[in-house]
C-alpha cells in the first residue's frame, strides 16, 4: 500500500523534512470551493496567454475552481511527489499527476493513500481497459476543528480510458475515473498524450467541497 500523507507535512513547519510553510488557514480570500458543475469536454480551453506569461519557463500549473483561477508554481519536488503554491495561498500537493491534498481553502484534502499502484502511473493501459482502485481519503477544515474532521473515507474506484473524436481538437487519451464511498460519488478526468501517456489537465475531486480543474502550463523535470 502506498501512503501520502502530505497535507500533515505542511502543518509541520519544524520538520526537517519540508520547508517552512506559512498557516493557510488565516490566508486573505482563501475560501471554500463551492459545489462545482463538471466542466463537459468543449470547455477543456487552452493555457491563458496571461498565464503563460507569468509562468515564464517556470514549471506551474493552471488551476480553475467555482469561478476562481490562479497560478501555482512548483515549490518542491521528491521524484513523482510534488508540492505547487499560488500567490493568493493556494497549495496543492501531487503525485503524478493525482492530487493527493490540498491547503489554502476552509475545505482541505488532507492526505490519499492508495490500496495499490496508481492504474494513472501507466495511462496508456488504461485505452479500452479498465482497472480497479481502492482509495482512503482524510479531509478536514481550516479552522482543524474536530468536528470538521473525517478520516478514512473509503473510495472503491473504476478507471477506462478512450480516444476523444478530435472535434474540439487533437485527439487525447480521455481517462474517467468513477468512485463510491462514503456518502461520495464523482468522477474524475484525465487527459493524456495518445502517443506518450503523459497527463496534460485534469478535472479531480477533492472532497466535498467540489472539483479542482488542473492544466499544465509548463512540465517539471522528471
Amino acid at each position: 500500500m502506498r501512503a501520502l500523507l502530505l497535507l500533515p507535512l505542511l502543518l509541520l513547519p519544524s520538520c526537517s523534512m519540508v520547508p517552512d510553510w506559512p498557516d493557510l488557514s488565516g490566508v486573505p480570500g482563501a475560501e471554500t470551493l463551492g459545489l462545482a458543475e463538471s466542466l463537459p469536454e468543449a470547455e477543456a480551453e487552452d493555457v491563458p496567454e496571461s498565464a503563460l506569461r507569468r509562468a515564464g519557463s517556470e514549471p506551474a500549473l493552471y488551476l480553475r475552481w467555482h469561478g476562481r483561477r490562479a497560478l501555482a508554481v512548483l515549490t518542491q519536488q521528491n521524484g513523482e511527489n510534488r508540492m505547487w503554491q499560488s500567490p493568493g495561498g493556494l497549495v496543492v500537493a501531487t503525485d503524478g499527476a493525482r492530487v493527493v491534498a490540498t491547503a489554502g481553502m476552509r475545505e482541505w484534502l488532507a492526505a490519499t493513500r492508495l490500496g495499490g499502484p496508481d492504474p494513472l502511473d501507466e495511462p496508456l493501459q488504461l485505452l479500452g481497459r479498465e482497472a480497479l482502485l481502492r482509495r482512503q481519503v482524510d479531509l478536514m477544515r481550516s479552522n482543524r476543528s474536530p468536528e470538521g474532521m473525517r478520516f478514512g473515507i473509503q473510495l472503491n474506484c473504476r478507471l477506462q480510458g478512450s480516444l476523444t473524436n478530435g472535434q474540439e481538437g487533437p485527439r487525447a487519451l480521455l481517462i474517467r475515473e468513477s468512485c463510491r464511498g462514503g456518502g461520495n460519488n464523482f468522477v474524475n478526468r484525465f487527459w493524456a498524450d495518445p502517443a506518450t501517456g503523459g497527463i496534460y489537465r485534469s478535472e479531480q475531486w477533492i472532497g466535498p467541497a467540489g472539483s479542482l480543474w488542473l492544466e499544465v502550463v509548463n512540465p517539471p523535470a522528471s
